[in-house]
């Protein structure tokens, strides 16, 4: 599958994904794995950032309020007309640009800083996501990046519940098998049931890596690891929002944070 086939998938679901989580059911982002992200990002005050993949502009606006001047690419049409709706309204100074993360429309070291969240895994060339990410960022600037966490996000999984439905283990298969765009259908489980019967299912192109190519793929395009971090939710989390319960068992996203060191030149 090709990106540009990707991403009229992604234009598709673009409406849906935009309503459903402004009404606050993508609970998995917004009570874990954003959080999480934030609490170890280096402070982005005064910085100049991109935001790849963005999508309908959450987190690019959590970006801009911490003091970054942003910029932001998506390659679906319809998420970036949603999020220049909300920067109409309350201008952050956010600039919104339809565009694809392997052919990023900035020039060479453009920023001090780039964020993408949720996005390199659902590019079937990660490589080159990654490749442009390093490009556009000046000497010393950095990459932090969610995806779905490799290990437990596999082409064949299984929630293993006991009587009382809590998830006591995570059954996994097929890590080593190239997905290569096959859809899979799924909505947000915490909307509720009337909201979910006005829309149909997302249809998600699934593009899987390895956890060893994903950091061949990140030392490749140049960058030093810094940080990875694997979501957990706590115990206070879990009580205010035990849905999130699974994800105290294996853990869902990784998030790793790259340097682009002075001395490096590509």
């Amino acid at each position: 599958m090709t990106e540009e086939e990707a991403g009229r998938y992604w234009n598709a679901n673009a409406e849906a994904w935009t309503v459903l989580t402004r009404a606050g059911y993508d609970i998995y982002r917004d009570r874990l794995n954003t959080p999480a992200f934030f609490e170890i990002l280096p402070d982005v005050g005064g910085l100049s950032g991109i935001d790849i993949g963005c999508g309908e502009g959450h987190n690019t606006r959590l970006l801009a309020g911490r003091g970054a001047r942003m910029e932001a690419v998506d390659i679906s049409e319809v998420f970036i007309e949603k999020a220049r709706e909300v920067e109409a309204e309350t201008p952050l100074g956010v600039r919104y640009q339809v565009g694809s993360a392997t052919k990023l429309p900035y020039a060479d070291a453009s920023f001090d800083f780039s964020a993408s969240f949720m996005c390199f895994m659902d590019v079937p060339e990660p490589e080159k996501a990654l490749q442009e990410a390093f490009r556009v960022l000046k000497p010393g600037g950095f990459l932090q990046f969610s995806i779905t966490h490799p290990c437990f996000n596999t082409p064949r999984r299984k929630n293993l519940r006991n009587l009382s439905g809590k998830t006591y283990a995570i059954q996994v298969g097929g890590y080593f098998s190239d997905q290569n765009g096959r859809i899979e259908e799924w909505i947000f489980g915490a909307a509720p049931g009337h909201l979910k019967g006005q829309f149909p299912k997302f249809r998600v192109p699934l593009f899987n890596r390895t956890l060893t190519q994903w950091a061949d793929a990140i030392t490749g395009a140049g960058f030093a690891i810094e940080k990875i971090n694997e979501p957990c939710p706590d115990e206070e989390t879990l009580q205010a929002y035990p849905y999130l319960q699974d994800a105290s068992v294996v853990a869902y996203f990784l998030h790793f944070r790259c340097r682009k060191n002075e001395e490096v030149i590509r």
